[in-house]
């Protein structure tokens, strides 16, 4: 952004500056200079316009990246909240089980 700010103050002034200096010159002179400012602006605008299309570009691809790295981190939280509730319902088999058994062993000792 700055270099475009860059460009257009220096197209800007430069024009300024050849203005300046033909308010006295005579018509044909100013006139015969006139293309060269023309070829000039026409120059900076292409390049001013490169740039902003690789601006453009840039900010795309950087879009692109954090949306992809927003996206893996979301695929590892829900990974981790789908093995924490495995482990959840695991455990609490496991407990089920033991409970099983010790009643089956408290019945086997009451006869």
């Amino acid at each position: 952004m700055n270099k475009l700010l860059a460009a257009l103050v220096a197209g800007l002034f430069a024009t300024v500056t050849f203005a300046a200096s033909h308010v006295g010159a005579p018509m044909a002179a100013a006139s015969g200079a006139a293309p060269a400012a023309s070829a000039a602006m026409k120059s900076d605008s292409k390049a001013m316009k490169a740039e902003a299309k690789a601006d453009k570009k840039k900010a795309k691809a950087e879009a692109k990246a954090t949306k992809k790295a927003a996206d893996a981190t979301k695929k590892e939280e829900k990974a981790a909240a789908s093995a924490k509730a495995k482990s959840a319902k695991a455990d609490a088999s496991a407990k089920e089980t033991k409970a099983d058994a010790k009643a089956d062993a408290k019945k086997d000792a009451a006869k």
